[in-house]
């Protein structure tokens, strides 16, 4: 068969077709698929593969990637922040200095009986400066209850209190826990320096 009866035959197929009004039939269907063309399952199956192949290659780029030593030790152990530890120990030996200062004796005393505010203010600031020259760092100011204050409120008591809170020179302050040493009737302060 040449070419020329296939075309022969090729127009005797489209006459019939005019003629009766049918459609070929399938078997004289030209197919348009190209020669050598996967079909629909080979190329799911190809697909498939594929896929297959690269989770394979991924796997195997995690099993040969080299970790840092240092990185693998870290992950195993975690970090240390020797900063915080060293704030840590800082603010403990503190604390610990600190209620060792509220807990001494006062190395120094100013009683302040019977003076008027502004004589106690000069001797409060004069007790202050020569306990800091000194190198004390706690001291007591005896001031009184105001038992025998004609006014309502113990005017030297509150006289010690603003001095404290004004002062850069005194820290923390408090009434001893014993009547006998003066209770709220004196004023323990830890100097600063």
């Amino acid at each position: 068969m040449d070419m020329n009866d296939i075309l022969n035959q090729w127009e005797k197929i489209k006459r019939q077709e005019k003629s009766n009004g049918k459609k070929p039939s399938p078997q004289s269907q030209v197919s348009h698929k190209k020669a050598n063309a996967p079909s629909l399952e080979e190329k799911e199956l190809a697909r498939a593969i594929k896929s297959e192949k690269a989770f394979e290659k991924q796997i195997k780029e995690q099993n040969e990637r080299h970790i840092n030593p240092m990185e693998q030790w870290l992950r195993l152990y975690g970090t240390v922040d020797k900063d915080k530890i060293a704030e840590e120990h800082q603010e403990t030996s503190k604390m610990a200095n600190r209620q060792y200062l509220i807990n001494m004796k006062p190395e120094a005393r100013l009683d302040l009986h019977g003076m008027r505010q502004e004589e106690a203010k000069e001797h409060l600031n004069y007790f202050i400066t020569d306990c800091v020259k000194k190198g004390i760092r706690k001291v007591i100011i005896v001031h009184g209850k105001g038992i025998h204050t004609t006014g309502t409120d113990p005017v030297l008591g509150e006289l010690v209190r603003k001095f404290i809170e004004n002062d850069k020179r005194c820290g923390t302050s408090g009434h001893p826990k014993l009547k006998s040493e003066g209770g709220t009737g004196a004023t323990w302060v830890i100097l600063k320096y």
